[in-house]
């Protein structure tokens, strides 16, 4: 069997300890709210931060494919402009515009290689719909069905991701249901 248990001292606290005590309990209080007010301002800032950062990569997340893309459009802009000045007429002269417009495409070319954007390869490939739209079906003696025998519009992807699909021209069975002969 246990004793009684224990009574809570009853001595009387004096009026002086008591409002240093309560003095000291709010200067706590007030210390916490303090911090706690602090650490709310600092999530808020933090938060507005990341907000803004998050704005400005949406931006100019681009800034570097851009900046690439500038000579490219320079090179154009030199190969339109000599087309329109007439100056060299004849085949030479169509022979160079021709040379330097692909040499502005391998340009271009290769600078969206640098960013992850590839070009789908669709010519005599299967049909493949995840790539490929098919614009149209064209009986094909020499191709079996499924074939992409030509390319209107070439598909691209960015890190494996379809940007646009290829529009292509697909060989599809002979209406005579038969094999080529």
């Amino acid at each position: 069997m246990t004793g009684p248990i224990a009574e809570p001292p009853t001595e009387a606290m004096s009026p002086a300890s008591e409002a240093a005590d309560l003095a000291a309990l709010q200067a706590e209080n007030a210390s916490l709210q303090d911090r706690l007010m602090r650490a709310l301002a600092e999530s808020e800032n933090v938060r507005r931060r990341g907000e803004r950062r998050v704005e400005e990569a949406k931006k100019f997340a681009v800034q570097g494919l851009a900046g690439a893309l500038l000579p490219v459009v320079d090179n154009l802009g030199r190969a339109v402009a000599a087309a329109m000045s007439g100056q060299g007429v004849g085949p030479a002269a169509h022979a160079s515009l021709l040379e330097g417009v692909g040499a502005t495409e391998r340009m271009l070319t290769g600078t969206l290689e640098r960013f992850g954007i590839q070009r789908i390869p669709a010519l005599g490939m299967p049909f493949d719909p995840k790539a490929h739209e098919a614009m149209r079906e064209i009986e094909d003696a020499i191709h079996p069905p499924g074939i992409v025998l030509d390319v209107m519009e070439d598909g691209f992807t960015l890190h494996d991701r379809l940007l646009r699909p290829a529009r292509v021209s697909v060989a599809k069975v002979r209406s005579g249901g038969g094999t080529p002969g």
